[in-house]
């Protein structure tokens, strides 16, 4: 049963994904062209070529397929999933404009008919302004796409930027005013993420000379064997108190074990449903709900429910949804990031529907929550509208 509720959903995806590229290669190529040629020739081989190497960077990378052949459908194959998605809006928008531009150039083409007194148009006018309309409408919204998937994916390529925010926590001590957590989620190494992203994450992450690192989840896309060396520049990772680590759900979808195992090699502190107490607050960190396919969830009694509840606690969990459990324990601040702010406009609003807070700081109850968008990017590696960050969180007592 369960086999053919799969076959069903992927048939319905294939069908879906066929009708989209349908309905873009009628607009962008069969009414753009006067008949097979060069030009349309090249549309149709892009529009066929696109979604197979889609499927198929997808099937690669969670088929667990030679990882040089991961890498070379992976760049091809997933920016078509961004151009994908720009090309359809634009095309769409184009339904709203062609019209308008049509009436216009009818009323221009009728008053310059009255001006000159000649004879009415040709027949063949009005197709030949069809097409022009199309052309027009039709390389705007090309043009549009690709900018915007070049953009995007630069502004990925060129390493995340630094944010800052200051937390205050009313159970901080006074001589923990100003403690700086650097808080990093979702690099996603992997085939198109190497060791030369890692290497500029890392390096951005030194530069704020922080005094603790949290590393909340998602760091990798793959198998410790392929993607051990692209993680090694995290072993360069600096701050006076250390550098911690939770898993994410796609640490499980790539050996969740094999990686904790590698990052404690790297000199970074896993927190498995643990915590560890600093002279100035508890640290705890949870396993990531993905976890639960496995037996091993987040466990909030195992690494709370023993703790001086007069201690401020700052909690790293990947998914903001365990803010809930997160308050219910007395958790002062939880530091997650898992939306990637929606990462591609307008997936801001599906990640809304899903999280209770997409990114930035907000409170629950006597909890404030605080969302990275993340350094790295899953699938595409672009981001519209939902820039990449590392976020320096400074504590500040409300003693000092």
């Amino acid at each position: 049963m369960a086999i053919l509720v799969i076959a069903l959903v992927a048939l319905v995806a294939v069908a879906v994904l066929g009708g989209v590229h349908w309905y873009l290669w009628r607009r962008l190529v069969r009414d753009t062209t006067r008949a097979w040629g060069p030009a349309r020739v090249t549309g149709t081989a892009v529009l066929t070529a696109g979604p197979v190497l889609m499927i198929a960077a997808l099937a690669t990378e969670r088929g667990g397929a030679p990882f040089w052949l991961q890498r070379v459908l992976g760049w091809p194959g997933f920016l078509w999933m961004a151009v994908l998605i720009y090309l359809l809006l634009a095309v769409l928008a184009g339904e709203v404009l062609r019209p308008l531009l049509r009436r216009f150039l009818d009323r221009r083409g009728r008053a310059e008919t009255a001006v000159e007194e000649t004879d009415p148009p040709a027949p063949e006018a009005a197709p030949s302004r069809r097409l022009f309309v199309s052309r027009v409408v039709g390389g705007v919204a090309a043009a549009a796409a690709v900018g915007t998937v070049g953009y995007g994916t630069y502004g990925v390529l060129r390493g995340p930027s630094v944010k800052r925010v200051t937390v205050p926590l009313a159970k901080l001590p006074r001589s923990a005013h100003g403690f700086r957590i650097a808080v990093v989620s979702d690099i996603h190494l992997g085939p198109v993420l190497g060791r030369g992203f890692a290497q500029k994450v890392v390096d951005t992450i030194n530069s704020t000379q922080p005094d603790l690192i949290a590393v909340v989840g998602d760091l990798v896309d793959g198998s410790v064997k392929n993607l051990g060396p692209a993680a090694a520049p995290l072993a360069q990772l600096r701050a006076r108190h250390g550098s911690f680590f939770v898993t994410g759900n796609h640490e499980y979808f790539s050996g969740a074990q094999q990686w904790l195992e590698e990052v404690r090699t790297l000199g970074i502190h896993t927190l498995e449903n643990a915590r560890t107490e600093l002279p100035w607050f508890d640290l705890a960190g949870v396993n990531d709900l993905q976890g639960e396919s496995e037996g091993q969830g987040p466990d909030f009694g195992k690494a709370l429910g023993d703790r001086d509840t007069t201690r401020a606690c700052v909690l790293l969990a990947h998914q903001p949804v365990q803010i809930q459990e997160a308050v219910k324990h007395g958790v002062d601040l939880q530091l997650s990031g898992h939306t990637h702010g929606g990462q591609l406009w307008p997936g801001n609003f599906i990640a809304a529907a899903a999280n209770p807070t997409v990114a930035g700081l907000e409170r629950y109850g006597d909890t404030e929550l605080y969302v990275s968008r993340g350094a790295g990017a899953w699938g595409p590696p672009t981001r519209v509208g939902a820039p990449s960050d590392i976020t320096v969180v400074e504590l500040a007592s409300k003693q000092a």
